[in-house]
């Protein structure tokens, strides 16, 4: 079985192969020689190295506007987070997508509506 991307309306085939996948441990002088790409995936090699969400944030601040697809390593809780840094999809393997199926992604695609900072300042 193929891998399968989630999205905020749930999962999905994967319709393309990245372009380039960026290891978490690119230089962030490296990534504008990546801009032009309509795709790039960023490497999770375990969940818990976020590296991988730092990178995201870069690229798109300094105006990566393609889709950007985390895979590796990702687990559900960690969905909302990827969408905030400005991931617009997640690539999941079959086994994750059993132990965590659908409705545990949806519940998480909520992202925009919480917002720590301000929760934090009221």
């Amino acid at each position: 079985m193929s891998n399968i991307l989630v999205r905020d309306d749930g999962f999905h085939p994967v319709d393309v192969p990245a372009a380039v996948v960026l290891s978490p441990d690119t230089r962030p002088d490296e990534l504008v020689g990546h801009l032009h790409h309509d795709l790039i995936a960023v490497d999770f090699p375990a969940m818990t190295d976020g590296r991988g969400f730092s990178l995201a944030r870069r690229l798109r601040e300094i105006g990566f506007a393609g889709r950007l697809r985390a895979t590796g390593k990702l687990i559900a809780d960690q969905y909302a987070m990827a969408r905030r840094v400005g991931f617009d999809e997640v690539e999941i393997t079959p086994e994750l997508a059993a132990r965590q199926p659908q409705d545990q992604w949806l519940a998480r695609a909520d992202w925009q509506d919480f917002d720590h900072r301000a929760e934090l300042a009221g």
